[in-house]
C-alpha cells in the first residue's frame, strides 16, 4: 500500500472546501463516470457519528469513503456501515482504497461491519476480512453484493 495521508473528520469539522472536493468526486465518478441516477446525498453524510475518511493531493480528493454508525445492526451484529468508497479516475490503482479501509480497520477492527459492494470490487474488501452473504442484486443499476465484517 502507498505511503499517504488519510484526513479524518465529522460533518462539523468539514469546511465547504473540503465538502466541495470529496462531493464533487463522488458526483463524478457514480454519476457521470458510472450514471447512477439514485440519490447522492442522502442526509446521511452530516449525522454527529458518521466518519468521513480521504486522502487529498494537489488536484483535490483522491479517494475517499465515509462511515456510519446504526443503533440497531442491519446485519447480524453489525451497527457500522462503510459507504460512499470512492477513488478518482487518475488515482486508481494505487492501492488508495486500500489505505483507507486499514483505517477503519485499524480504528474499528473490534467492531462488526456491513458494506454494499459493487460485484467487480468485492476481492478488494475480501482482503480485509469482509465476506459476501445473501445473493447478488441490483443497486443503482449495478450489480452489487453484500458483505459483512465480525469485529475481532
Amino acid at each position: 500500500m502507498p505511503e499517504c495521508s488519510v484526513v479524518q473528520k465529522s460533518w462539523s469539522e468539514l469546511t465547504l472546501e473540503v465538502l466541495y472536493s470529496f462531493v464533487k468526486l463522488r458526483t463524478d465518478v457514480f454519476f457521470v463516470e458510472q450514471r447512477i441516477d439514485e440519490e447522492e446525498l442522502d442526509n446521511r453524510d452530516q449525522e454527529p457519528t458518521t466518519e468521513h475518511l480521504w486522502i487529498a493531493d494537489a488536484t483535490g480528493t483522491a479517494a475517499y469513503l465515509r462511515v456510519l454508525f446504526d443503533a440497531e445492526a442491519s446485519h447480524l451484529d453489525a451497527n457500522l456501515c462503510l459507504g460512499r468508497v470512492v477513488v478518482r479516475a487518475d488515482r486508481r490503482g494505487e492501492g488508495l482504497a486500500q489505505v483507507l479501509l486499514a483505517r477503519v480497520i485499524e480504528q474499528h477492527g473490534h467492531e462488526s461491519m456491513l458494506l454494499h459492494s459493487q460485484e467487480y470490487i468485492a476481492p478488494l474488501y475480501a482482503k480485509f476480512g469482509f465476506g459476501s452473504f445473501g445473493g447478488s442484486y441490483i443497486e443503482a443499476g449495478i450489480p452489487h453484493i453484500s458483505m459483512y465484517r465480525a469485529g475481532h
